[in-house]
């Protein structure tokens, strides 16, 4: 994906803001991803994922779906308090941006 590096926190929010609504999985978050641009391998998302767990954002579980078991991410209350602080520094970020380029 071209602008990785600057898109990945976008990808972070992203999962972070789905996590907190119902539980999701790594094939289901790529899926979703992709409606919006995203072309996200597993070989970035899944280490994404795991790294957003050691750093307290998410919880998984692990559940069975047919013959095969998936891995489930919740966000905890650690992720939750972190989206929000996101959530204001976006809309800072979305005001500043956005009034800079109607006036040019």
């Amino acid at each position: 994906m071209e602008h990785q590096d600057l898109l990945s926190g976008f990808i972070r929010l992203h999962v972070l803001h789905h996590a907190t609504e119902e539980g999701l999985y790594g094939q289901w978050m790529i899926d979703e991803l992709a409606q919006h641009g995203y072309r996200v391998s597993p070989g970035t998302l899944y280490p994404m994922l795991h790294s957003m767990e050691r750093k307290g954002y998410l919880v998984s579980r692990t559940e069975r779906a047919g013959r095969t078991q998936r891995r489930v991410y919740r966000a905890t209350p650690y992720g939750i308090e972190a989206l929000a602080l996101a959530q204001e520094k976006i809309l800072e970020l979305f005001h500043e941006v956005i009034s800079k380029s109607a006036r040019s």
